[in-house]
């Protein structure tokens, strides 16, 4: 073993002991919105609240073959074999798992020797050399713009407005939030539901937890929310597909927000962010829960300004300048970029014109 890697495994193992000592686990659900306190946004008559689950619903002396979907999901081994199994930040995060949230370590040993290292993530992840600061380049936004204020992009937003009109007008009326952006989001995102990804979540999380030192501690709390959320809504550990990063279902979450925001929107008892009416009803309640303001302004048109309000965005033509009011930043949480909340913006009002 390398010098490097023995210093990243020691740095892992003190990062997830600390992170064991500093509090119990988290109870996400209660974060919900309840039934008893209804959010008001508008005259409109309040929908019934979807069925929130105050706790946990996996059992504690949880057994994995019970969501095994073949003979192959049997994860149980007394050692990690395969890809990982010289990792001893590996065995110090199983140990983690195993103390802090009662995993058994048979079934991890079993998962992560079926894990596969992705050399395709690790090269998107590692960073290019750098020459030293780069300067803005012209039409960026232009450019960045034409991606997704495609008429492709505008008729697919309608189909699904159409086809989703029952889920986004109750998630708009329970959460307080414009439906033209809920539709906007998922819309940027994953292409209406058609582009969601194809990597494997579980490998993606290992990969990058493991094999990229330059977020992994990041990652590796990523991957412990994974295999918590695939204990509570009883996932197939290796079924979960979506973005190289570890981002899942129609609204593209990390396993992190997953566990705090997704909803059951469809009360059928599970959350599924792949299923458009959760992905629908959870955008609505991400958005919510970071302070979105029913019905209230995202950008205007705007003069050059020494104004943290004022944004700058290259097009060809020259630059634009827009005033951005608090719900553009909203937008941001999902994607801390002026040009990714503008594209959202005007996607959502170019849809909601055509809708």
């Amino acid at each position: 073993m390398n010098k490097a890697r023995l210093k990243h495994a020691i740095q892992l193992s003190v990062a997830l002991f600390l992170v064991g000592c500093a509090s119990e686990p988290e109870t996400y659900r209660s974060e919900y919105p309840e039934q008893n306190q209804p959010i008001v946004v508008s005259p409109i008559q309040q929908p019934e609240q979807p069925k929130v689950i105050s706790k946990p619903r996996y059992n504690p002396e949880f057994n994995p073959s019970e969501y095994s979907k073949s003979s192959d999901s049997d994860y149980s081994s007394n050692r990690v074999s395969g890809s990982y199994a010289d990792y001893p930040e590996v065995k110090a995060f199983i140990r983690h798992m195993v103390q802090k949230h009662g995993f058994s370590e048979s079934y991890l040993n079993g998962l992560f020797s079926q894990a596969h290292r992705l050399d395709s993530v690790i090269k998107l992840e590692s960073p290019a050399p750098s020459n030293g600061p780069s300067k803005p380049r012209l039409g960026s936004w232009t450019r960045y713009r034409d991606k997704f204020l495609t008429d492709a992009h505008i008729s697919n937003g309608v189909e699904f407005w159409h086809n989703n009109a029952d889920a986004i007008q109750k998630a708009s009326q329970a959460y307080g939030v414009d439906p033209e952006y809920i539709v906007g989001i998922i819309g940027v995102e994953t292409y209406f539901g058609k582009n969601i990804g194809k990597t494997c979540i579980f490998d993606a999380l290992t990969t990058l937890a493991f094999d990229t030192p330059r977020r992994g501690k990041y990652f590796a709390s990523e991957l412990e929310n994974f295999l918590l959320m695939i204990k509570e809504e009883g996932f197939e550990p290796r079924k979960p597909v979506g973005s190289w990063a570890g981002a899942m279902g129609l609204g593209q979450f990390m396993p992190s927000s997953f566990r705090k925001l997704a909803v059951d929107f469809d009360r059928d008892g599970r959350r599924d962010l792949w299923n458009p009416k959760d992905a629908i009803g959870s955008v609505a309640h991400y958005f919510s829960k970071n302070g979105w303001n029913f019905n209230h302004p995202v950008t205007k048109p705007a003069a050059p300004a020494s104004d943290e309000s004022i944004i700058e965005l290259s097009t060809y033509e020259g630059n634009e300048y827009w005033q951005v009011f608090p719900n553009f930043k909203v937008i941001k949480r999902y994607n801390n970029s002026n040009k990714y909340a503008m594209a959202v913006h005007q996607l959502a009002q170019a849809i909601k014109q055509r809708h």
